[in-house]
């Protein structure tokens, strides 16, 4: 709650609790200004009391553990307020020549009931204080604690977001260096397509989420970039569906998988096979990736197994509990199946 809200509930309360003793008066007779005003002493005290742990007794002492001093005031506060007003509440009676029917004097067991009934409503006052105190500063720190765990997610993100960006810079430059030793124009083409996925890095892979008719298109141009250099005898198929424009989804969240899917499903001996499908509905993005399967040998250092690693930490903390990844290799060994399906708010 915010201070104008809380200031909203205090006034509330206690004018609720100073109009309690109209009630009373009403039943014996007129209104009385000064005789309303001595019996307002009950819900002043409990003001007293209420304020007193409220402001000073909870923070200074409860807080910071110095409990001894806490309960040495406050027994010491109740147990006084509490006599005075059993005789304050006394003095008032005769003073109006209060003639309810009773006797004339009370018994001691009844005047000991009396003031414990006081005792325990001053109690009472300052029990609702300390716990309101600690309710605001347990809501306090609690936000405190979301707010860090906020950022340390944000700046988690903006960290692997940060690996991604020269992990695929790496991949892709290798395969244009690889192209400049048999077909010069075909390399110029890949840097063509190269720059225009920087811009998609440089700007877009910066905010949280990005439309995903972006990243399709993003997705979309380096399939175009790995064409280039891959023998027509492979078989690459992709299905980017036409995506509504409001859909969003995090930056360069599937281009791992895309890349995994180009260096272990070509081989240059052996019939090989890339589909990649990405499609949506009002309320999942599902990324279904197959291709065959031609695990990459130990000296092959063309990647070193970030890639997915990252998208598995990037997905926990962008879509926390709302995702699904089924991934594996079929049980003939030759193909590999790599399926996320993320649920939208």
């Amino acid at each position: 709650m915010n201070k104008r809200t809380i200031l909203l509930v205090h006034v509330a309360v206690w004018a609720l609790l100073f109009l309690l003793p109209l009630t009373f008066l009403s039943r014996f007779g007129s209104f009385n200004l000064l005789q309303y005003l001595m019996a307002s002493m009950s819900p002043f005290l409990m003001m007293v009391v209420f304020y007193a742990n409220y402001l000073w007794l909870t923070p200074r002492y409860f807080v910071t553990d110095k409990h001894r001093y806490y309960w040495l005031f406050n027994i010491v506060m109740v147990i006084a307020l509490g006599v005075f007003l059993h005789y304050w509440v006394g003095f008032t009676r005769s003073m109006f020549g209060d003639h309810r029917p009773g006797p004339i004097e009370p018994r001691l067991f009844d005047i000991l009931l009396f003031i414990l009934r006081d005792i325990t409503n001053l109690a009472i006052a300052a029990a609702i204080a300390t716990a309101i105190v600690l309710a605001l500063r347990w809501q306090k720190a609690e936000t405190a604690r979301k707010d860090a765990e906020t950022a340390r997610t944000q700046a988690e993100l903006s960290n692997l977001r940060s690996q991604i960006n020269p992990h695929f810079l790496l991949n892709t430059l290798n395969n244009i260096y690889a192209l400049t030793a048999f077909d010069a124009a075909k390399a110029q083409e890949a840097i063509q397509e190269l720059s225009r996925m920087l811009r998609h890095i440089l700007y877009d892979n910066q905010q949280p989420t990005v439309p995903l008719k972006d990243e399709a298109e993003f997705l979309e141009n380096y399939i175009k970039l790995m064409r280039i250099r891959i023998p027509e005898s492979v078989e690459i198929n992709s299905q980017l569906s036409t995506f509504n424009s409001q859909l969003e989804v995090a930056p360069m969240i599937f281009i791992s998988l895309v890349e995994n899917a180009f260096k272990h499903g070509i081989s240059p001996t052996e019939p090989s096979f890339i589909h990649i499908r990405l499609e949506a509905s009002d309320h999942t993005i599902t990324c279904d990736i197959e291709n065959s399967n031609h695990p990459k040998t130990a000296s092959d250092r063309s990647g070193h197994g970030i890639g997915l690693q990252q998208v598995q930490r990037r997905l926990d903390l962008s879509y926390p509990g709302r995702y699904q990844w089924q991934r594996g290799v079929s049980d003939d060994g030759k193909t590999y199946h790599s399926k996320i399906t993320i649920e939208i708010k």
